[in-house]
């Protein structure tokens, strides 16, 4: 399928994991991809895999307001439109309500809240522009709490209602706001529990598809949901994760 040729996509937190992911899906659907991050190595050598012609990469800080509206300005400028905004770039630590410093409150609170409204806001003038979309990436931790978790639970509950507001917002302009919620994904972010044999034993009672996400289940899914199959879909937040939030989360 080539549901995205000349189409221009945005991505934040391009360099690894879910954003890389969603870089290389959207490339292989034809999309011309700016790729933003701010690990300059890292996003470097992601954006080499990708056909030149088609691939710009940017170093970006999306808690930076005004490198988010920057990134937006220089991707119009390189490729004339802007079709997909995928605002994807997250931080994750844990700590109980009663142990999580400001600092890393605030970073959490900057990073994966704050920049998907810079994202969104910037993003929107061209969206109106091409009748495009917006993709957040949510979590099911911003669908229900966890232990030991509260700032990414209350910055990823965040995006979860955002990105409704931001649908009702934006649909008479014909711009639809989506996001995805994955469960325990693999990548870098998570290399600390992955390796934790016990843990992840435990976490897999309760993933009734048997299984860790994988940043190309999710990828899939974005392209789905910015692609024109999901053109009457706006407002939703729609979990990838094994079928964890179907559990009503008493034992079997």
């Amino acid at each position: 399928m080539m549901r995205f040729e000349g189409k221009v996509v945005i991505v934040t937190g391009a360099a690894s994991g879910i954003g890389r992911a969603y870089c290389q899906r959207f490339s292989d659907e034809g999309a011309m991809v700016v790729m933003a991050d701010r690990a300059r190595g890292p996003l470097e050598s992601a954006a080499r895999a990708l056909p030149p012609e088609r691939t710009h990469a940017r170093v970006t800080d999306v808690s930076d307001e005004a490198e988010v509206n920057a990134l937006v300005a220089e991707a119009v400028g390189r490729f004339g439109r802007l079709d997909v905004m995928c605002n994807n770039a997250g931080v994750i630590k844990g700590g109980a309500v009663s142990e999580i410093e400001t600092k890393d409150w605030r970073l959490l609170m900057s990073v994966d809240l704050d920049a998907v409204f810079y994202g969104t806001r910037a993003a929107a003038p061209e969206l109106k522009k091409t009748r495009g979309c917006i993709i957040n990436t949510a979590s099911v931790s911003g669908l229900g709490g966890d232990w030991g978790m509260s700032a990414y639970n209350a910055a990823k509950g965040g995006v979860v209602n955002f990105t409704r507001a931001a649908a009702l917002d934006l649909a008479a302009s014909g711009v639809r706001v989506n996001s995805v919620c994955p469960s325990l994904t693999i990548t870098g972010m998570t290399a600390d529990v992955k390796d934790d044999a016990a843990w992840m034993a435990r976490f897999m009672e309760r993933v009734p598809l048997g299984r860790a996400t994988e940043p190309e289940d999710i990828a899939g899914v974005a392209a789905f949901l910015a692609s024109d199959d999901a053109r009457y879909v706006t407002g939703v937040n729609l979990p990838v994760d094994g079928g964890v939030t179907a559990s009503s989360g008493q034992p079997m």
